[in-house]
């Protein structure tokens, strides 16, 4: 079962690069757009993750959170965090079992070698806790004025 439009979000428990324990239910009556990303440190994960910390302050005034979610550990979100000034928390799915709920977590090819990874996806969750939009597949460019358009459709 993936998770799609329409449904309730999966829930989950994860670690945020602060030492806290994050639960999606922590974020009832906001939105949240929850974003998955294959990798901290690299050019495309740090392009869209410096996108969203740029625009972090649109967000916010649409009533919006931004959870990004990867395999990565806890220290190296921290440094990820720390190296680009994010202001918003990185949760981590080592074991990829939250990234297997949202069906993301997809074998990938690169330069002919097969390997198991997060598809780069976003989800816009309602204050509800329902899947308004999903975007998988993503391209970074434009992504997140993308996102942000959408939440203010929804007001």
């Amino acid at each position: 079962m993936t998770a799609e439009v329409g449904q309730k979000a999966p829930e989950f428990t994860l670690q945020a690069n602060d030492g806290k324990t994050v639960n999606l239910s922590d974020y009832k009556g906001k939105y949240v757009v929850l974003y998955f990303y294959p990798k901290d440190m690299t050019p495309g994960c740090t392009t869209q993750a410096c996108d969203f910390r740029d625009n972090q302050e649109s967000f916010e005034e649409l009533d919006a959170v931004i959870l990004g979610v990867s395999p990565d550990p806890v220290d190296r979100h921290e440094k990820f965090i720390d190296k680009h000034g994010l202001p918003f928390q990185l949760l981590a799915d080592e074991d990829h079992k939250v990234s297997e709920e949202y069906g993301v977590w997809k074998l990938k090819k690169n330069f002919g070698k097969e390997y198991m990874g997060i598809e780069r996806s976003t989800f816009v969750i309602d204050k509800e806790g329902n899947i308004i939009k999903e975007w998988r597949k993503v391209k970074v460019k434009g992504h997140v004025e993308e996102a942000l358009d959408f939440l203010r459709e929804q007001k």
